[in-house]
């Protein structure tokens, strides 16, 4: 049996399988279980009642986390003119401009974490579907990264600050990252209590029956933790 075996093992025994924890309560577990060398990432994972085939039950949108995630976000812009100026002294890490610019990510350049673009971009952008799609890279204005080109400094703001985007996958499950597990039970509490939030204003219109069925929280190498689905999202109502 592997050393990284006997860790997940060993920590999984601290987790009493039959029990639903409370958000504060999963959060110090969390940490607790935290057995790798570098600074593991702590994910939520929620389990929905809805059909990702219906179209009237669908879930893509994003939240600002306010401790956010604990990481450099790499940005690439697409813009021109003066939007492609103040888009670098926003700070974007890489600004797309020329048709050169876009035959290099249209080769495969995709070494950024969001892409944001200006809607007089977006007709070039959209041939390269092939390159971004796949990687969730595509601007798209649902997720708030297709902008007017005014708006293109606020847009970079928020990338680098802690915005994540939440959809729903093809099992009906939502999985989003809340930060380090070296950040603080509080700062986690924080960020998990926006996310939820976020999540329960984002309940479509066709969903039926109990929208949210489980949530589980788990650091990179550790095990899951379930939380009381109830306590989870409602944390907005408690003291933080």
């Amino acid at each position: 049996m592997s050393k990284k075996g006997k860790n997940f093992i060993n920590a999984s025994q601290k987790v009493e399988a039959d029990r639903s924890y409370s958000p504060r309560e999963a959060i110090d577990l969390v940490k607790e279980l935290a057995f790798a060398k570098f600074d593991e990432t702590v994910e939520i994972h929620i389990r929905t009642g809805l059909d990702p085939r219906q179209a009237d039950q669908q879930i893509r949108d994003v939240t600002l986390l306010p401790k956010g995630l604990g990481k450099t976000v790499r940005v690439l812009v697409f813009a021109q003119g003066e939007a492609a100026s103040a888009a670098r002294a926003a700070g974007a890490d890489f600004v797309a401009e020329t048709d050169e610019d876009l035959a290099r990510i249209q080769g495969g350049y995709t070494d950024f974490d969001v892409a944001v673009g200006t809607m007089d971009m977006m007709g070039k952008v959209g041939r390269l579907g092939r390159v971004l799609g796949p990687r969730n890279l595509m601007p798209n204005p649902k997720a708030g990264t297709v902008v007017q080109p005014d708006d293109i400094a606020q847009a970079i703001e928020t990338a680098k600050a802690g915005r994540v985007e939440f959809r729903l996958d093809k099992s009906a499950n939502i999985h989003v990252p809340l930060g380090k597990v070296s950040f603080s039970a509080a700062d986690l509490y924080e960020n998990m209590a926006a996310l939820t939030s976020a999540v329960r204003k984002a309940r479509p219109a066709g969903a039926k029956g109990q929208f949210i069925k489980r949530v589980t929280l788990a650091s990179t190498m550790g095990p899951g933790v379930k939380v009381d689905v109830n306590s989870a999202m409602n944390m907005e109502t408690e003291a933080v």
